[in-house]
């Protein structure tokens, strides 16, 4: 028998990977559901839906992402990536499914300057961090048999992202300013959707917290770098610092995350983050 997989948010860019995965794996019965057609914030329209398809795994993608805006809307934050989270994972231990949660680097507050390990203490530096570790909490209080994967500067092909913010302006300005003192991992939403995959296919029983992202290291300026230099583009790119270029929202300085539990509990390959890059930069239409 098939196993039954619902897929949240699903027009998100993660949402859009797995779907596009999802064509390999017909051993999986796939149900998804855009933030539109199931509010998680929304207890009974999710239970409608657990009660109807008896799913077997759950995979969380949606949520709220506007960082910035995420400091004037904080009950909205709130809303989606805590108390929908505590929705589904109520759901999820009454209909014995299996909850697949995306969690976040923004979850510390970047003081370390050596990758974050499963084990250090969240310590969040903006509403959007506060509002993703609290839905981790709820999970861990409810259930016993969940996965949440915290990443990191994620990109796709699809909806709205840094890959692609870079790719537009580089059309409509001669010079772009960006920012050189926050390090982190660009990682590809279609390597992560392939490890969410793969636990699935394995029916992988090492639950917990894991971090997942591309191999290596950067800055937003290097990240931009690597993007022009790919796609071969001319613009005059210009390093400036956190203190130069404001935000609502502080973002944490470092937020690199150790993979080393992932790659030996999950058996995940980790791919580098500029050899992603290209696999990205090959399909994206700007």
């Amino acid at each position: 028998m098939k196993k039954s997989v619902l897929v949240t948010g699903a027009n998100g860019q993660l949402g859009k990977c797995i779907e596009e995965l999802s064509l390999n794996f017909e051993e999986l019965n796939f149900i998804f559901k855009s933030s539109k057609e199931l509010d998680i914030t929304s207890f009974n329209s999710a239970k409608a839906i657990f009660e109807k398809h008896q799913f077997n795994y759950c995979i969380n993608c949606a949520a709220y992402t506007a960082v910035d805006l995420a400091e004037d809307e904080k009950e909205k934050a709130f809303a989606v990536n805590a108390e929908g989270v505590k929705h589904l994972a109520i759901l999820s231990k009454d209909y014995n499914t299996s909850l697949i949660h995306i969690s976040t680097d923004f979850v510390f507050d970047g003081l370390k300057n050596t990758p974050y390990t499963e084990t250090d203490s969240p310590n969040p530096i903006n509403v959007y961090g506060a509002s993703k570790l609290q839905g981790e909490q709820y999970i861990k209080e409810l259930l016993d048999t969940y996965f949440i994967f915290r990443t990191s500067w994620l990109y796709s092909e699809y909806g709205n992202n840094f890959v692609k913010t870079m790719l537009r302006l580089s059309k409509e300005r001669q010079e772009l300013n960006v920012v050189n003192d926050q390090i982190g991992s660009p990682t590809y939403a279609k390597d992560l959707a392939e490890v969410i995959l793969k636990v699935i296919k394995e029916d992988n029983t090492n639950y917990g917290m894991y971090h997942f992202s591309n191999k290596g290291e950067t800055s937003w300026f290097g990240f931009a770098q690597e993007i022009f230099k790919q796609k071969n583009i001319q613009v005059n790119l210009l390093p400036t610092t956190s203190e130069n270029y404001k935000t609502k929202a502080k973002r944490p300085m470092f937020s690199v995350l150790d993979n080393s539990k992932s790659l030996k509990k999950l058996g995940v390959i980790q791919k580098s983050w500029k050899k992603s890059l290209t696999n990205c930069l090959k399909l994206s239409n700007s």
